[in-house]
């Protein structure tokens, strides 16, 4: 073996190692520290010297212990076996060093490889054979991964192109396996079933499209009023127990991505735990098989007893696996909880490295970080053969400090994303989740997203502009209801309140645990918003029409519609898991009902 290159510590600060006799080494380039082999990575070069930020703990290091340099940036393994895992913050798998070890906690300087090299693995050549020219991103074969996850396409890596010179047979293989040799100019370069990418540079694509579908979160208060599109980018703010982490699961559970990356970047351990144990119970029907939702997904946990630096890497490792889901044409959803806890870790390195702090210390490039960290999201045509189309929505819960979101990672966030469900403590407090304040949050998806809308509903974008109206309302006769009472109130104004209080009450809060909330799939949504709005308008109209002798009031609407109401509020008790057909139907029979008694009503007048 050749001689390993290496250089001495000269100084210290918690995760901040410099070391000299580092010239010939590169930005981002990592390094193994001290006698352990702690894994750090390059962050600034000086001279001779080198600061390095180290992803493991350092107490024990003393100045002129050595470190070897890698030549190598950090790098990703991407292949079969990475769904269903558990990675922390450097991709290293945490499930095979708890078997090795025999320990709950990782081990400084432990050296696993990311992805199991025994297992093996169905593969299937497909699209081309010997003699075909090809070039990155071309799919050459396909390999089944699991039960949920049937194909995961083996690609050429982005930079290489060639003639195919050599082709393995469909078979058992471990992931080193040369399946395909290309040969260019004379060189040789094989196709393994996985590749490496390093982690800070984005995969490259053909182009960025704009997006036209849905992220379909199963939680109404997002599908009707603030929905995100399938590669949109998501912001959710709020203090401690508004419930970020419960609304990024139910996204993970529910949503109609095809693949999940959750990346626990500085949260408590429990609430990893909790995806630990949750996911691998909850299934869905694949061909009537019962597989569980666990094998789509894969979990980046950096927890807050974690290493700091690590937290850092772990967004990146996150964004970087979900890139490589993308680039094979599928639809991936990215939750990073909580992007606050990120930027936490860029103010420590910063702070060590003595630069320059901006406002509450945070280093002034935290816009710039988070804004290339968001720009990785969208839908793209992806690179090679066959022609697909994939798309990275992010999710990214902020923790702003007692819920203030006048804190420099919420607005920088609030200035990149385009869709914002702010959440609040007083809803929290009165029991009402999710909390998203309907006031406060915006989606500016909206005009993109109604022709997709419109093919289940052609009057989806009326209803959802009527809703908002009726909410906003009822925020605006508040104070003069706290003032000087109801009663004080015009008829239409106390119509408006009562259907505002059955939006808030029946529709937009939604239970999790029950067997009839816990997810609402669109057309049950849509149904509900159509009978809501329909009342509302059938209400007005009635008062408006009889005025004089004949005059109807809001509360002889509301002896006359009672068991109508009673109906209405129990919509939500319709069982998620119906065919849309079945949705349609009860909603159309229940909005019809809603016209009719109103129609008696005037008859009777």
């Amino acid at each position: 073996m050749a001689k390993e290159v290496t250089g001495t510590v000269m100084k210290v600060s918690g995760p901040l190692v410099v070391a000299e006799n580092m010239a010939g080494t590169k930005m981002y380039e990592v390094v193994r520290v001290g006698k352990d082999r702690l894994v750090g990575e390059i962050i600034r070069l000086e001279g001779d010297t080198a600061s390095i930020q180290v992803y493991e703990d350092t107490s024990g290091l003393t100045v002129g212990d050595p470190l070897v340099k890698t030549g190598l940036p950090l790098s990703l393994e991407l292949g079969p076996g990475i769904l269903d895992g558990i990675y922390d913050g450097i991709q290293r798998p945490l499930e095979r060093i708890q078997q090795i070890c025999q320990s709950v906690f990782v081990p400084r300087g432990v050296d696993v490889p990311n992805l199991d090299r025994d297992k093996l693995w169905d593969y299937t050549p497909q699209n081309v054979k010997v003699g075909d020219l090809v070039s990155g991103g071309d799919i050459v074969g396909v390999v089944r991964e699991n039960g949920l996850f049937k194909k995961h396409f083996i690609m050429v890596p982005p930079k290489f192109s060639g003639r195919v010179k050599k082709m393995m047979p469909a078979g058992k293989y471990t992931i080193e396996t040369p399946v395909v040799e290309i040969e260019e100019a004379g060189n040789t370069t094989t196709v393994m079933l996985f590749q490496r990418w390093p982690v800070r540079q984005a995969r490259p694509c053909v182009e960025k499209l704009q997006g036209k579908e849905a992220l379909l979160t199963c939680e109404r208060v997002i599908d009707a009023l603030f929905p995100v599109t399938l590669g949109g980018t998501a912001a959710v703010p709020g203090a401690f127990g508004c419930g970020k982490t419960v609304i990024s699961q139910a996204l993970s559970k529910y949503s109609n991505s095809d693949v999940v990356v959750y990346v626990g970047c500085g949260e408590r351990g429990n609430e990893m735990a909790e995806v630990l144990s949750d996911f691998p119970e909850l299934t869905t029907m694949i061909d009537g098989k019962e597989e569980p939702i666990m094998q789509r997904t894969t979990l980046v946990a950096n927890t807050s007893n974690m290493p700091v630096a690590a937290r850092e890497a772990s967004i990146y490792t996150g964004v970087t696996t979900a890139e490589y889901f993308r680039d094979q044409g599928y639809n991936v959803a990215m939750m990073a909880d909580s992007t606050s806890r990120w930027a936490e870790a860029l103010r420590e390195i910063s702070g060590r490295l003595a630069e320059m702090p901006a406002d509450a210390g945070y280093p002034a490039y935290l816009g710039a970080r988070l804004a290339s960290f968001y720009e990785r999201s969208g839908r793209v045509t992806c690179l090679g053969n066959p022609v697909r189309e994939g798309s990275i929505t992010i999710v990214g819960a902020v923790s702003p400090p007692g819920g203030d979101f006048t804190d420099p990672v919420t607005s920088a966030t609030l200035s990149i994303v385009q869709c914002f469900w702010g959440l609040d403590k007083k809803l929290a407090q009165r029991k009402h989740f999710p909390s998203v304040n309907w006031n406060i949050s915006f989606s500016k998806y909206i005009r993109i997203l109604a022709p997709y809308f419109e093919t289940y509903d052609p009057e989806y974008s009326m209803l959802q502009q009527q809703m908002k109206e009726i909410l906003q309302k009822e925020d605006d006769l508040q104070e003069i209801v706290q003032l000087v009472g109801k009663d004080s109130l015009s008829e239409d104004q106390k119509c408006t309140l009562e259907v505002a209080k059955i939006i808030r009450e029946d529709f937009l809060q939604q239970n999790g645990f029950t067997d009839y909330d816990f997810m609402c799939p669109l057309a049950k949504t849509i149904g509900m918003m159509k009978v809501i709005v329909g009342f509302h308008e059938a209400a007005q109209k009635a008062m408006a029409e009889f005025s004089g002798e004949h005059k109807v009031g809001w509360n002889s609407i509301y002896a006359s519609t009672k068991g109508l109401i009673k109906k209405i509020t129990d919509m939500k008790f319709e069982l998620p898991r119906q065919s849309e057909e079945h949705f349609r139907k009860t909603f159309v029979a229940l909005h019809e009902e809603v016209l009719a008694a109103f129609r008696t009503l005037a008859e009777e007048k």
